[in-house]
């Protein structure tokens, strides 16, 4: 079983857009990337990583680095270097625990700059609203 423990080490955010101005429809771009990976003495990997979120028109731009430090058992850390040096995507784990925490941060940071979050929120629908309908599209079921 592998456990990961991911540390931000480093933030950098900056809103170009003024606060004032109507804002046009924003696309976000968010890219995270696993720069290298190295065995430590103490059994462990450590993963450093970059994710970076781009606002498209350029309202804002996000940078947070840091690192994964993955412990588990020798097999499996020997398992995911070895996968790393081939080329493989890291572990799922790996990623989804990276992603966990800076995500969180991004929309911490997001709301201090006053841009929109990184990820999309949740919609709740309206109050008599009906549920979106769950059959496929393009074809005409009813009788």
């Amino acid at each position: 079983m592998l456990r990961v423990n991911v540390v931000v080490s480093s933030i950098s955010a900056e809103r170009y857009w003024d606060i004032h101005k109507p804002v046009p429809p924003i696309q976000i771009n968010t890219n995270i990337n696993v720069v290298g990976m190295e065995k430590k003495q103490d059994a462990s990997l450590d993963v450093p990583f970059v994710l970076t979120i781009v606002y498209n028109p350029s309202i804002a731009q996000m940078t947070l680095k840091g690192s994964a430090y993955v412990i588990g058992e020798r097999e499996e850390l020997d398992k995911v270097l070895k996968d790393y040096e081939q080329k493989k995507p890291p572990a799922p784990i790996i990623i989804q625990s990276i992603s966990n925490v800076v995500f969180v941060e991004s929309i911490l940071i997001s709301r201090t700059l006053n841009i929109p979050p990184p990820v999309p929120l949740p919609q709740i629908p309206e109050a008599g609203a009906k549920p979106p309908s769950k059959k496929p599209e393009g074809r005409d079921y009813s009788a």
